[in-house]
């Protein structure tokens, strides 16, 4: 039987050890270039910085603001040049109100002209007056449309579907303007007239 006894290691030994033990464990992680961290670490730090800057609504929101204001006033301006020339709820009730004064006024008409001046043209004329006002006002709206990226930022051009819309209200406004104004005139649908 070894009755022999290994000797204890010396503190120079054992400091050592740690020494060696020492970069496999956690307490390293406070250096400075473990807190730095990779490369691959510190390009997904900057990756995630530079997504949350991209995804600012209020950056996107401020660069495409004019773009919906556009597009809306384009859809508005077809609307109202259908609406002129299919004819407006107003421009009827205005016109019924027409003939309700003109079946008064009639009432004190010596001729058959005046009787149906008072009956029926000045409703017409009154219809007229009202669509065409709609009309004129979306050609305005349509023209201010596609002029508006001429005053605006250099370099802005308006999306080809909103620029369709505009020029379809120019078109449908243009047609409407010289429609009601030779129905107002009695130019393309004059007042019938009775014997005397």
């Amino acid at each position: 039987m070894d009755t022999t006894k290994t000797a204890a290691p010396t503190a120079a030994e054992a400091d050592t050890a740690e020494d060696k033990a020492a970069p496999n464990t956690p307490a390293d992680a406070t250096t400075p270039e473990a807190a730095a961290g990779t490369p691959a670490e510190d390009a997904h730090v900057d990756a995630d910085e530079d997504f949350d800057q991209d995804a600012d609504p209020a950056a996107g929101a401020a660069a495409q603001g004019s773009g919906v204001g556009s597009a809306a006033s384009a859809i508005v301006a077809a609307a109202l040049a259908l609406v002129a020339l299919s004819g407006s709820w107003v421009s009827r009730v205005i016109a019924e109100r027409q003939t309700l004064i003109g079946q008064i006024e009639s009432a004190g008409a010596t001729t058959a002209k005046a009787k149906i001046a008072a009956l029926y043209g000045d409703a017409w004329h009154m219809t007229a007056l009202v669509n065409g006002v709609l009309a004129t006002l979306a050609l305005l709206i349509a023209v201010f449309v596609l002029a508006r990226p001429a005053f605006g930022a250099p370099g802005r051009v308006l999306p080809v579907w909103v620029r369709s819309v505009a020029w379809a209200a120019v078109a449908l406004g243009i047609i409407g303007v010289l429609v009601f104004g030779l129905m107002y005139f009695d130019l393309l649908v004059a007042l019938p007239t009775a014997a005397e």
